[in-house]
């Protein structure tokens, strides 16, 4: 009975060993959760129970259980590498184009393979939630994942409807009058550009000219003419220019919101590009004081076509992509998910988890809700084992192997006597 019991305990103590110089030797594996061999001892029963001066027959190993408390972020600046900080697994499709074989890891080492999707050096694919449109506004559909292809990304061009100009017009300029025309610099105070952009992401002029008509009704005004290259455009009015009329401290006043409405432009010669809309000519802030004339803001909502410059991943793992346009669109969001018992997850390897019977169904969610850890884009997760405690275990599971090789050697050494006798 005794050399059964000692081969128990070198059993349990070369399980021991094996588990932890299986944690010494991904000490440096991103993601990876060290383990530890659980022990039961054993003892024979019979029909009427065991008798309190029954010796125990041993130990058996009852579980090699995963801990997954957090491990320390290694930060890389390296967008595509990705750690969890919190609770939660990256969700993980087989391929790109198998979504029906999923697993799981915190493991955030993603690249781009050839066609350019998001997946790990096992070339499994990153799933996302889709994103409804371009902008975060737009919201996901949380129960529909899909991979990440970044070589069909483009920057597509937008239109422009809205342009704010916030000028300051010089006080001390001459009153105008004689009629307006864009060709007679006679006929205007001052004017400036701005560059538009056509459905196409096609570039286009706009021109406004400013003509001082002094103190109208009380208050000093000017007006202002509009032109895109080089044709006349009036307001949706039908009127040729807007008036801003300025209060007693240089302040525009009229229109109150700074806003005129340009008539539609039809592009010529015709490019097949829709018109151009510019539904907010706005002028809200400008100024009107004896300085010189100057333009203090301009902005325009419109973007020419552009190629992909980068990706930023937020603290919700939502995806941008970067353009050189200096547009950006929501790629996705990264679809996280937990487990009511991750000691239950199966191990697949390549520090990847499996569900299984033990872990209870997986429980979507996203970054930073419903108990779900937070996104770290540019660091990863390192594997949480520590180094020196590991190397205690193994002497603590040496000296315990020793020890029990020592009793079947003493068993052995008894035996042999009475054998002799």
């Amino acid at each position: 009975m005794a050399f059964t019991t000692a081969l128990s305990g070198l059993n349990a103590a070369s399980n021991n060993l094996a588990v932890t110089g299986n944690n010494i030797a991904n000490a440096n594996t991103v993601g990876f959760k060290r383990s530890r061999s659980e022990f039961a001892d054993v003892y024979a029963s019979s029909i009427g129970g065991v008798s309190s001066t029954t010796p125990g027959a041993g130990v058996r190993v009852t579980n090699v259980a995963q801990l997954f408390n957090q491990g320390n972020l290694q930060f890389t600046e390296n967008s595509l590498d990705i750690a969890i900080s919190g609770e939660g697994f990256f969700t993980l499709a087989a391929a790109p184009n198998d979504q029906n074989n999923i697993s799981y890891s915190r493991s955030g080492e993603f690249k781009l393979n050839k066609e350019g999707y998001v997946v790990n050096n096992q070339g499994k694919a990153l799933l996302v939630y889709k994103p409804n449109g371009t902008q975060i506004s737009d919201g996901f559909s949380t129960g529909v994942t899909q991979p990440i292809q970044i070589s069909s990304i483009q920057g597509l061009p937008a239109a422009t409807e809205k342009v704010e100009m916030k000028v300051n017009l010089d006080a001390s300029e001459p009153v105008i009058t004689l009629p307006f025309d864009k060709d007679d610099q006679n006929t205007y105070n001052t004017q400036t550009s701005a560059t538009l952009y056509d459905s196409f992401g096609t570039s286009h002029t706009l021109t406004t000219y400013f003509v001082q008509q002094g103190v109208v009704g009380g208050n000093p005004t000017w007006r202002a003419y509009h032109s895109i290259d080089g044709d006349a455009v009036p307001l949706q009015n039908g009127d040729a220019y807007g008036e801003l009329v300025f209060d007693a401290d240089g302040q525009l006043q009229t229109p109150a919101d700074g806003v005129f409405d340009l008539s539609d432009y039809a592009i010529l010669p015709a490019t097949g590009a829709k018109d151009l809309t510019i539904n907010q000519m706005n002028y809200f802030g400008s100024t009107q004081v004896k300085e010189k004339f100057s333009v203090n803001e301009l902005t325009q909502d419109g973007l020419p076509a552009g190629r992909l410059t980068g990706m930023d991943i937020d603290d919700e793992g939502i995806i941008f992509a970067r353009f050189s346009n200096g547009g950006s669109t929501t790629l996705g969001k990264i679809a996280l998910t937990r487990f009511p018992n991750p000691n239950g997850l199966s191990k697949m390897g390549d520090t990847t988890w499996g569900q299984s019977a033990n872990s209870g169904e997986p429980i979507p969610g996203e970054a930073g809700a419903n108990n779900f850890g937070i996104i770290q884009s540019g660091a990863l997760e390192g594997s949480n084992v520590d180094l020196a405690a590991q190397l205690v275990n193994l002497i603590v599971a040496q000296q315990a192997y020793q020890a029990n090789a020592e009793t079947i050697t003493t068993e052995n050494t008894i035996i042999q006597t009475i054998l002799n006798i």
